[in-house]
């Protein structure tokens, strides 16, 4: 479903990978790991079209990606490192306000659900700005109960996460592979799927 062909990443006068390839079908999962400045998240970038790579190119089901514009974005979820929540609007606010600039409609009885199995029952209508790095982060991956697409980009989505929470994003992202969707993910932290995953080191 995803594929990579002899990607490059090249930021000013430094290469941070060449010839990067890779191929995901429906139920895989890619980690991405490196250190610091290697080029994770430039490759995320790239994966969702935000950056075009300096050579190469990214196919979705067998198109490139650039090609296929609105229709590619409306497959894919994208979890950047940061937040993207406006402080002044409660959990529930943000996540409706998300949904809308997508076009999608969603219940807040469908919210308070998702905020529910993400632990965050009692706090629905907190400004954001009341709650804690990890419960902002919660807030953010709770949308991938929301937005239904058939590939998950994530950019450290562990990071401020208790144990507790960590293994709930790992259940998520399981039963998004099991469904037949696909993900790529970068983090520091390890990390176990039951979906068949591949690892990918960038930078080295």
């Amino acid at each position: 479903m995803l594929e990579a062909i002899n990607l490059d990443c090249v930021r000013g006068e430094r290469r941070l990978f060449h010839n990067l390839n890779f191929q995901l079908k429906a139920g895989e999962c890619l980690l991405v790991r490196g250190e610091n400045g290697s080029g994770k998240t430039s490759l995320l970038r790239m994966l969702v079209g935000l950056t075009p790579p300096a050579a190469g190119v990214i196919h979705w089901q067998t198109s490139p990606i650039k090609k296929l514009g609105d229709e590619y974005r409306r497959q894919l979820l994208y979890c950047g490192h940061p937040l993207g929540l406006k402080d002044d609007l409660s959990a529930t606010e943000n996540l409706i306000s998300s949904m809308a600039l997508t076009d999608e409609s969603v219940t807040q009885d469908a919210v308070h659900e998702a905020l529910r199995l993400a632990g965050l029952q009692g706090r629905e209508h907190l400004s954001v700005r009341a709650l804690s790095q990890g419960q902002k982060r919660r807030v953010n991956l709770t949308r991938l109960l929301l937005q239904k697409r058939a590939l998950w980009v994530l950019d450290e989505p562990l990071t401020a996460l208790d144990t507790q929470a960590g293994q709930w994003v790992v259940r998520v992202i399981d039963q998004h592979l099991s469904d037949g969707g696909v993900a790529v993910l970068t983090t520091h932290q390890d990390l176990t799927l039951a979906g068949a995953t591949h690892v990918i080191r960038v930078g080295v």
